[in-house]
């Protein structure tokens, strides 16, 4: 009897260790089963402007922790939206990253409120040389043709960004290679900006000048300038000799007025008139009833 108890008193020990252990496992060693969450995420890779369909989404599963502020798990709230920013396959679609629900769609989705695109034609001199990508900021530049004295060049934009450079719209995009090359830069301007580029585009040339990203400072002197400017003698030496040209100031191209003036047609003066120059001499002839005034010219 004493045996029998012993044996149960051994196997109520051994029950209790192993409980015990797997317990101290349990909150110890063993992992912990997380949240996840069901996200929507594309099947394949989206560039920028592209219009989600349906069929380009699927469900994929994400740790609570590591869900992205605003993913996406209502397949309504992802169905012909456009996208801003492109995405990779299986990676989280993000609200703030796709276009308002009802926007319109393809790159004119990207264009900020309030915003138009227009585009300038350039060549490999005044596009930078191809260094120009979508994303840049530039100078717009404008220079009107002429003599000496009527030529003037000015910097009538400052700090505009690049929309697209012929049909490319993101950096890394994929283009055909038999496709005709489009010498053309689209930028993001105001309507106001889109006038006097498009007014400045039928009066001169246009060229553009690439700038530092970080730098966001416009320039302070902006005024136009002459050919007098090209002219070493309407300079003087600087306090050390260097040549200081002058910078001729012209008419203020942002002024609309100015604009009125400059492109407006010019009429010819009207003919003057040619009197003929008076007589010389002036004879009265009589003959019978008849009179007669002969006039006599040098």
């Amino acid at each position: 009897m004493d045996r029998q108890k012993l044996l149960i008193l051994f196997g109520v020990a051994w029950l209790s260790a192993a409980g015990l252990t797997w317990f101290v496992y349990a909150t110890t060693k063993a992992p912990k089963a997380e949240a996840r969450t069901l996200v929507y995420a594309p099947v394949r890779d989206l560039p920028v402007g592209a219009v989600i369909h349906k069929a380009d989404l699927k469900q994929v599963t994400v740790s609570s922790k590591d869900l992205p502020k605003g993913a996406l798990t209502d397949e309504r709230m992802v169905v012909n939206r456009v996208v801003l920013y492109p995405f990779s396959a299986n990676q989280p679609l993000i609200d703030m990253s796709l276009s308002r629900v009802g926007a319109a769609e393809g790159i004119p989705a990207t264009i900020p409120e309030g915003y138009r695109a227009i585009s300038v034609q350039i060549n490999d001199v005044s596009g930078v040389a191809g260094l120009i990508l979508p994303g840049s900021r530039v100078d717009v530049m404008f220079t009107r043709p002429g003599s000496m004295a009527e030529a003037i060049s000015s910097m009538i934009l400052q700090n505009v960004k690049v929309l697209a450079m012929g049909k490319l719209t993101q950096v890394g995009q994929t283009v055909d290679p038999k496709a005709p090359k489009v010498p053309v830069a689209t930028l993001i301007v105001t309507p106001e900006q889109a006038r006097v580029l498009e007014l400045a585009k039928n009066q001169g040339k246009i060229s553009l000048a690439l700038r530092n990203p970080l730098d966001a400072q416009a320039d302070g002197d902006s005024s136009p300038v002459s050919g007098e400017a090209l002219d070493p003698q309407a300079g003087s030496r600087g306090s050390r000799g260097r040549t200081k040209f002058a910078s001729a100031k012209g008419p203020n191209l942002e002024d609309p007025s100015v604009w009125k003036e400059l492109t407006a047609p010019k009429t010819p003066p009207p003919p003057k008139k040619e009197t003929p120059p008076p007589p010389k001499a002036v004879v009265e002839v009589f003959r019978g009833d008849k009179h007669v005034q002969e006039v006599f010219h040098d």
